[in-house]
């Protein structure tokens, strides 16, 4: 049997996903197989997934993103699921997770896997949950099923909520939220109505082999994290963040990757302490946050608390980021939502990488300020992270070709735009030097996620061509519009 990259890394072989990791990563093959051996990275590989191209999560490497899809019990439709993750693709996710709770599951799951050139997570309580007419009737043997059935479909990883235990659940009683995970508040009633510990929990060990038989990477879910400000950084928090630590260990005992989850509401101030003490407690194991929102005033515009809150939590060490999008608390996501949420989650991810000094991650910021002081219109779209955005923003003022060469934007229009004036300055031989750019993005160190264009992937592993239930489908290059 093929083992984990895990196991491999241990036995000191380097596999062809570690080799392929190096190089998108700009880094030596041997240092990738060294943190995954340490369990300080992950390389979410499942075994069925074909059309996968491989990447890694850790903290030593590029801050990577994941994009949130999936159908909810209103609104439903594998086409239009497809088309998600393919704008999420293209967009720049490193992963997406299938949160799906309506229709069709499998045949959405399985759809997702094989057009899906990036890894693939899920959240297997939501499909146990499908199979009863009450959460409390949830047995461990249909629990056991649910996440052989992912693992044998290609589900790269899967959240599970191990954490959440029984006496854990009174520390949540003075909470103005609650619990807001929807595994944890599924668990948590589990446990109240059958007087019983999670079984999550108690069948952790025959997850672990379950996992390893398909290389499945946990991503210990964080069922009592804070839903508010007031509510973080608690005594529930915390507890199950010590629960996690001791499943992390347990998991890499039995060969299985593991990243740990983080908390989705928390200020400013209290977001590197946070990470810190992940790190801590679960060994360095890679640390997987949402958000966090670091406010709570803005429904509709949680893309932006959150990517605030991001970009301080990888600048502290987590390694991979969960994008909020402007829907979020209010709505499921469509292709727009989408988009604006990777925005906003490229932009948290590329700014820790520069502010951690990463190799060359900041020469694209100096490329495109170089296009920029030379009026390079077009260079500076091609650069910028939504090409497609940029130059329909300018063009909404001023389309016509002969403005792609102009020395001014509508902002200021010709008499006051300051390049300009500084441009004439230099050029007429007084004090100051002329600039001159030489940023060069082929020479750069960068790794691949912080060079453009994003959602650059690997996928010659991809069918054209996808049959669910006797339906060709052919997930078309659509986007959302500008």
């Amino acid at each position: 049997m093929v083992g984990t990259q895990l196991q491999r890394a241990r036995d000191g072989e380097l596999t062809s996903a570690m080799e392929r990791v190096a190089e998108r990563e700009n880094c030596d093959a041997e240092f990738v197989r060294q943190q995954v051996a340490e369990g300080q990275a992950v390389i979410p590989t499942n075994h069925a997934h074909e059309s996968l191209d491989p990447m890694i999560i850790g903290r030593e490497f590029s801050t990577k993103v994941n994009a949130n899809i999936g159908n909810s019990e209103t609104t439903s439709g594998l086409e239009a699921e497809l088309r998600k993750l393919h704008t999420a693709v293209h967009y720049g996710a490193d992963t997406v997770m299938d949160l799906s709770t309506g229709e069709n599951l499998d045949e959405t799951r399985e759809a997702n896997i094989d057009y899906s050139p990036v890894p693939v997570g899920t959240v297997p309580i939501y499909e146990a949950v499908k199979h009863v007419d009450d959460p409390a009737d949830i047995t461990h043997d249909l629990l056991l099923d649910v996440i052989e059935k992912q693992a044998k479909q290609g589900v790269d990883y899967m959240t599970i909520h191990a954490g959440v235990l029984m006496e854990h659940l009174p520390l949540t009683d003075g909470r103005k939220t609650g619990i807001v995970s929807r595994g944890g508040s599924i668990l948590a009633q589990w446990i109240e109505e059958n007087g019983m510990q999670n079984p999550l929990y108690t069948e952790f060990e025959e997850i672990c082999e379950i996992f390893a038989a398909h290389d499945v990477t946990f991503s210990l879910g964080d069922g009592l994290r804070p839903g508010c400000l007031a509510d973080a950084s608690d005594d529930a928090q915390f507890a199950e963040l010590e629960t996690l630590g001791e499943l992390t260990r347990t998991a890499w005992e039995h060969g299985v990757q593991v990243m740990v989850e983080g908390p989705g509401h928390v200020p400013m101030d209290q977001i590197a302490e946070n990470v810190e003490r992940q790190q801590d407690v679960c060994g360095g194991a890679p640390f997987y946050v949402l958000g966090p929102l670091v406010t709570d005033i803005a429904p509709g515009y949680d893309h932006i608390t959150s990517a605030i809150g991001a970009t301080e939590a990888a600048r502290a060490g987590a390694a991979m980021l969960c994008y909020v999008t402007p829907k979020e608390h209010l709505g499921l996501p469509d292709e727009a939502d989408v988009r604006d949420g990777l925005a906003a989650y490229r932009i948290a991810a590329h700014a820790a990488d520069v502010a951690n000094d990463l190799p060359g991650a900041r020469d694209w910021d100096d490329a495109l300020s170089e296009a920029r002081y030379e009026f390079d219109w077009q260079r500076q779209f091609d650069l910028a992270l939504d090409a497609e955005r940029a130059q329909s923003y300018h063009d909404q003022t001023l389309p016509g070709d002969n403005y792609k060469e102009a020395r001014f934007c509508s902002m200021c229009g010709v008499e006051f735009c300051s390049m300009r004036i500084d441009q004439d300055a230099r050029d007429s031989n007084g004090e100051m030097a002329a600039i001159d750019g030489d940023t060069d993005l082929d020479a750069s160190p960068a790794a691949e996620v912080n060079v453009p264009p994003v959602g650059t992937h690997d996928t010659s592993r991809v069918p054209d061509e996808i049959e669910i239930s006797g339906v060709t489908f052919t997930p078309e290059e659509s986007h959302a519009d500008d």
